[in-house]
């Protein structure tokens, strides 16, 4: 994967746009993975897994403590090698017109490359998303100012949001998002300065990935609302597809700053466009903002001085990834020991190479396929009764915030400042 800078120069352009349809089946439960349905190669490649990416965008910043909230950034920062492909993002010619050997070769590539995609998204979201790269951007406006879609494929695209009005290009991929569909986001940056009414700015967020999204999510929110003040106009938010963070990113957007219930504003976003926003992630973003976000240490332990590994796969690291536990020779077992904000967490063990069930750990209840994964509850020392009321009203069924609550969120946002200063 490459590494991006700290900081990248905040880009300004304008936008118009032909919206194109994606179709989405109705979503079924979120998958629990069994020694069936084991994550392949393919999710592994696409998943670029960063504890805490940085946000990338015309300053750096830090994270503040108003209100007595104390807020404490979770995780330390890790890699994984993400395999990427250089491929030319390309447009759907018109009907009738004939296409090149060279065209209907990068059709080809770029259809596979869709479809490979579009099952990593549907095994990771926990509900059947398909993405077609290769028919273009996309979007729909929840607002008259505000629009969710796909990426910017060319500078073309850049003209295409100018004409309806767009003020800021809000882009949540990484550098690996982009290199998997050969999108050269230099050139569409590039392209974007050309022009004074609009900003092309960058908040990464770790693709397929609820528990990132819940972490940066008060950073990039904040992000967004100072350029929406600093621009007004339109808003264009896009991660990929624009059928998890982007929809997630304005969900969170619309809840913390412009008055809507998360259900209220859920059901608003899925009348627009079918998509799939993580709601625990904002929940509990939410929450940590509110009450402050801790940590605890688990222990895991798989008794078993027979088998040659264990690993344990899901917790706050994904179903594309895996952690090795420690053998103790003298226990004859193996162990993790992994400190986690507090939460629900999935996980199950792979033990030479077979996914598994720990029987003497908690078990979650099949879901509508008969798959179950271990779990565990972490919750933080010497919480307030009040605290705890409040953590379970915002992760509740139906979460909203108080006057007062908004408020504070909102001045929690509006406090981030520039390191530099």
């Amino acid at each position: 994967m490459l590494s991006l800078p700290s900081s990248v120069s905040v880009h300004r352009c304008e936008c118009e746009l032909a919206s194109r349809q994606i179709f989405l089946p109705a979503s079924p439960p979120p998958p629990r993975r069994s020694s069936a349905h084991e994550p392949g190669e393919a999710m592994n490649c696409l998943q670029n897994l960063l504890k805490e990416p940085p946000i990338v965008g015309s300053r750096s910043m830090r994270r503040p403590s108003p209100l007595n909230l104390a807020m404490v950034r979770g995780g330390s920062r890790r890699s994984n090698t993400v395999k990427t492909y250089n491929v030319v993002a390309w447009q759907m010619p018109p009907p009738g017109a004939t296409t090149s050997g060279a065209e209907n070769s990068a059709l080809e590539v770029g259809t596979e490359k869709s479809e490979v995609y579009s099952t990593n998204m549907t095994q990771a979201m926990g509900a059947v998303l398909t993405y077609r790269h290769e028919l273009g951007m996309n979007y729909n406006f929840i607002r008259p100012d505000l629009i969710v879609g796909s990426c910017l494929q060319s500078p073309l695209d850049v003209d295409k949001l100018r004409k309806i009005g767009v003020k800021t290009v809000f882009c949540l991929q990484q550098d690996s998002d982009l290199e998997y569909f050969g999108v050269d986001i230099r050139a569409i940056q590039d392209y974007s300065l050309k022009f004074k009414d609009i900003e092309h700015c960058r908040a990464e967020i770790r693709d397929f990935d609820a528990f990132d999204l819940r972490l940066r999510l008060p950073a990039v929110v904040s992000k967004l609302h100072k350029l929406v003040n600093c621009n007004g106009g339109v808003t264009y938010i896009h991660c990929t597809a624009g059928l998890g963070r982007a929809p997630a990113v304005a969900l969170a957007y619309m809840f913390w700053i412009l008055g809507y219930s998360l259900n209220e504003g859920h059901q608003l976003l899925q009348s627009k466009r079918a998509c799939f926003p993580k709601l625990e992630a904002i929940k509990l973003a939410t929450a940590d903002i509110l009450t402050g976000l801790s940590k605890n240490t688990i222990t895991l332990k798989w008794e078993d001085d027979s088998c040659s590994s264990v690993e344990i796969s899901g917790l706050d690291i994904g179903w594309g990834q895996r952690i090795p536990l420690t053998y103790d020779k003298e226990k004859g077992a193996w162990f993790l020991e992994k400190e986690l904000p507090e939460g629900r967490y999935e996980y199950k063990y792979i033990v030479d190479g077979k996914w598994l069930c720990n029987e003497h750990e908690n078990i979650t209840k099949p879901n509508a396929d008969g798959h179950v994964n271990n779990y565990v509850q972490v919750s933080r020392d010497g919480t307030s009764d009040e605290e705890k009321e409040l953590r379970e009203r915002l992760t509740g069924p139906n979460p909203d915030l108080t006057d007062e609550e908004r408020l504070m969120v909102r001045e929690y946002l509006e406090q981030y400042v520039d390191a530099e200063h």
